[in-house]
């Protein structure tokens, strides 16, 4: 486990990291979800791909690293280049799951691993808008107490700032960033995931021309079961891309 003081904007962030394999020029890197940290990422992925050296990440405000002003997407993935930069390392494929998987998308790798990411804007159930609507209409009255039977499962513990950037990146349309991805994405998704459903995933396969897409069994966490598989992809792709440059 180490830490690393990076600035952006005239703003200070400890991001807190860990390397496996360390001894490998080629790495790749990995980026967790909403809400969650690098631990997920790395005991899902830990014992494969050995081949390469594994960067594993807390974006800021998660884990371990810090977070001093409410950030954008592009915020994040800015931090994370810097990131990337002060290691002096370029990885051969960025990993991101949900939220993760915008941050990836958006610092453009030669190849790309999207697991049930986020980006694709799903309409809000009847119950959802009408909760929204009630909260609204009555938040001058209602007890700051009651707040949490109106938020969501996302919103509950955060900080103001981690509140701030949530409502920052929760409703951003990705579709015009994926269409403008010329990355060699990989696409994985749950079939039973229910926070970003089958359908967004088949719709990003679509609009990014050198994609590929392959649903596998289980929810939003469906790579925790299939990380074997999943690397087997990863490799194959991989392997596949420098092959081809070879010839």
């Amino acid at each position: 486990m180490a830490s690393r003081k990076i600035s952006y904007n005239d703003q200070n962030y400890t991001i807190s990291y860990e390397i496996l394999n360390q001894t490998h020029a080629k790495c790749l890197l990995f980026l967790h979800g909403w809400g969650s940290n690098k631990e997920i990422m790395k005991q899902a992925f830990g014992t494969h791909l050995n081949a390469y050296k594994h960067i594993y990440i807390d974006l800021p405000g998660f884990g371990r690293s810090s977070i001093a002003c409410p950030l954008t997407t592009k915020d994040y993935a800015a931090i994370v280049s810097l990131f990337l930069d002060s290691l002096h390392v370029r990885p051969a494929a960025i990993i991101g799951h949900s939220f993760g998987g915008k941050v990836a998308t958006l610092l453009e790798p030669q190849n790309l691993v999207l697991l049930s990411s986020a980006g694709i804007v799903v309409p809000k159930s009847l119950c959802v808008k009408t909760k929204i609507i009630i909260f609204k209409i009555f938040k001058n009255s209602v007890p700051k107490s009651m707040y949490k039977f109106f938020a969501s499962a996302d919103v509950s513990g955060l900080s103001q700032v981690m509140y701030e950037t949530l409502k920052n990146v929760v409703n951003e349309d990705f579709i015009p960033i994926f269409k403008n991805t010329t990355s060699n994405t990989l696409i994985f998704w749950g079939k039973e995931d229910k926070a970003t459903p089958l359908q967004s995933g088949e719709k990003i396969s679509e609009i990014i021309s050198k994609s590929k897409f392959f649903p596998l069994e289980g929810d939003h966490f469906f790579f925790m079961k299939n990380a074997k598989i999943i690397s087997q992809k990863i490799e194959g792709s991989i392997n596949a891309r420098v092959n081809d440059r070879n010839l």
